[in-house]
């Protein structure tokens, strides 16, 4: 479809794949940590970022999962650099004892009311607050890194489109574990709006401490993947038809992988894409009040 293939200002399109738009870079030297990658676009995000020579630290669940898809990564390029590490971004203590950022991916999607662990609603706890929590704990390593190495470093939050379907507040602070008042699809819209104002949030304060650190958010496009598990009607519908208009992960992975590699992207921070080029989010999106609000929220319940 033409459409698909229509290059925007990068070059790329909705159609590129993460090896085409990483081709001919060589990111030897660099390490990144991707979370969510024993499946779907996390898993070929830490291939192509090992094929372009990224040291690749997998943050999963399921260890025996992340173990396949390193030993498949390693299988076809034996020179890659690839570990596999637990982590259950749904649960603070299990995030706390991480060492390791690059590519904030892991994310569920629509789920039933839950709590986390940590007796927040699963899904701002999952695809929101453990993020958060993880990129605050290695920001200091990064920044360190950033001072001695000359090398930038980036922070890539993965959210989606969705953040346009939120609460009409943007995010319910009081609200946030009200059963009574949930409802899944604006819940996820509710945690992917979250993971676009922390990475503005995130600018500011980098930009104020003078860090060579860049954190950008991104639309991946709508990918035929395992995220539409809690949905029996959608996920059946997207396995039928899902390959004539979604994306598939190589795909999928392309504007994440754009982020943490191209240099077009070079000192370029607290902005929005889609199909590896600059978008525009909600008005919401870029409050900045609400993003500040959004940042103190979540210090709060990280340091409980």
């Amino acid at each position: 479809m033409w459409l698909f293939g229509r290059k925007g200002a990068s070059g790329f399109s909705w159609s590129s794949t993460a090896e085409e738009v990483t081709h001919g870079i060589d990111a030897t030297g660099l390490t990144a940590i991707v979370t969510g990658a024993s499946s779907g676009i996390g898993a070929e995000t830490t291939r192509v970022l090992a094929l372009r020579g990224v040291h690749v630290v997998m943050g999963v669940r399921n260890m025996d999962a992340g173990k396949k898809v390193k030993d498949k990564i390693v299988q076809e390029i034996p020179s890659a650099k690839v570990e596999a590490m637990e982590l259950d971004l749904s649960s603070m203590t299990s995030t706390v004892n991480v060492s390791f950022v690059s590519s904030n991916n892991a994310g569920i999607m629509a789920t039933p009311f839950m709590l986390s662990k940590d007796n927040i609603e699963l899904q701002f706890a999952t695809n929101h607050l453990g993020h958060f929590l993880l990129t605050y704990l290695l920001l200091d390593t990064m920044k360190k890194t950033a001072r001695e190495s000359g090398r930038e470093g980036r922070i890539v939050n993965v959210s989606s489109e969705a953040h346009r379907f939120t609460y009409s507040e943007g995010i319910c602070f009081d609200k946030l574990n009200d059963q009574s008042s949930y409802q899944s699809w604006r819940a996820y819209g509710q945690s992917k709006l979250a993971n676009i104002l922390h990475a503005n949030e995130l600018t500011k304060h980098l930009k104020d401490d003078g860090a060579d650190i860049t954190a950008n958010s991104l639309h991946p496009g709508a990918i035929n993947t395992n995220l539409f598990r809690y949905n029996n009607v959608i996920d059946g519908i997207c396995r039928t038809v899902g390959k004539f208009v979604l994306k598939n992960p190589p795909q999928g992975a392309a504007t994440t992988c754009y982020l943490a590699l191209h240099p077009q992207v070079k000192g370029v921070s607290g902005e929005y894409f889609s199909d590896s080029n600059l978008a525009k989010p909600t008005s919401q999106a870029k409050d900045a009040t609400l993003a500040q609000k959004l940042w103190d929220f979540s210090m709060n319940l990280i340091k409980t």
